[in-house]
């Protein structure tokens, strides 16, 4: 199911998302007056800190709930899908996007737009979810939906690839890959835990399944997951593993 957004649930359950995106702002290193487009700028929270280093940014998101709230920080944005960007060829010194090229349904129409609005030997930086991420998370979700005999709400959702797979994509889309990790990343979660997780990062799953099976899924999946990633304190982290990467087009 297509994922909506909530800013407001966003902002409290969804924070570390942009707290932790220091390494790959780092692979991205912009400069002052580079243009840079941001794919997926979402509340425009990490934006602010590429335009801080004088960088003219531009962002876009598919949301227009969170492209509200990124120009309520000062960001000029637009909604926009990855797929069908609103910008000339070449227009951009660098893309860069965290946390949502797995949300991307149609990767090889983005992948191609990224590469036509980027200048010759501009770059695609970026971090996403990668093969493994959240494995425990799916699984449980699957295997309660499952139950349910909704199991197809979860289908497609995400998209994880591999290192091998998704270099080899960049370079059939014309691009240099010229540093590429997986990183496994286990990742605190805030007092919401994991319904709060749930309520954010599978929103558009939930609000399609019947009201009536709502909150036994969030339920069952929140006490699968107790066993295996909540602590004695009651402490929750969430089974992240990234794919960050730095191309040249």
């Amino acid at each position: 199911m297509p994922q909506t957004w909530d800013p407001k649930a966003y902002e409290r359950n969804g924070a570390f998302v942009h707290q932790l995106a220091g390494d790959v702002l780092r692979w991205l290193l912009p400069r002052k007056g580079e243009r840079i487009l941001d794919l997926g700028c979402g509340d425009g929270q990490l934006t602010r800190r590429i335009v801080a280093k004088g960088a003219i940014v531009s962002g876009v998101d598919a949301s227009p709930e969170m492209i509200a709230a990124a120009r309520s920080r000062g960001i000029g944005s637009a909604v926009a899908r990855a797929e069908s960007l609103p910008f000339g060829d070449g227009e951009f010194d660098a893309v860069f996007s965290n946390a949502v090229l797995h949300w991307i349904r149609g990767q090889d129409e983005m992948m191609s737009e990224v590469h036509r609005v980027l200048r010759k030997r501009g770059r695609f930086v970026a971090e996403m979810g990668g093969h493994g991420n959240i494995a425990a998370i799916r699984t449980a979700l699957f295997a309660v939906l499952d139950r349910h005999g909704l199991r197809q709400h979860e289908d497609g959702v995400n998209y994880f690839p591999s290192p091998a797979a998704y270099k080899h994509r960049l370079e059939k889309h014309g691009f240099k890959v010229r540093r590429m990790e997986l990183i496994p990343r286990p990742t605190p979660m805030p007092e919401s835990g994991m319904r709060g997780w749930l309520e954010t990062f599978r929103k558009g799953v939930l609000d399609a399944l019947p009201e009536t099976a709502r909150e036994s899924v969030i339920n069952e999946t929140v006490e699968l997951l107790e066993q295996v990633l909540r602590d004695e304190d009651g402490n929750w982290t969430a089974d992240y593993v990234r794919l960050r990467f730095v191309a040249i087009a």
